[in-house]
């Protein structure tokens, strides 16, 4: 995981996470597999799974900060 972020804050050159930077870890879940963990990334991408991450960002980040940086 720490290459991972790594490679979003500072190594990459091109793309779309290089618009948002900083990033910050604002939730972490941890799988015993890789196909458990890819499940709950493909659920985390649909309308379902975006909501809850909202509702994380807003319980742990002033809006305000949030909006001005993307």
């Amino acid at each position: 995981m720490a290459n991972r972020f790594l490679s979003h804050n500072e190594l990459a050159t091109k793309g779309h996470t290089i618009k948002y930077r900083p990033w910050v870890i604002a939730h972490i879940e941890e799988y015993p597999t890789k196909a458990e963990a890819v499940k709950r990334e493909k659920q985390l991408k649909t309308a379902n799974g975006r909501q809850f991450i909202r509702g994380i960002v807003k319980s742990k980040f002033d809006s305000s900060d949030v909006l001005r940086a993307g």
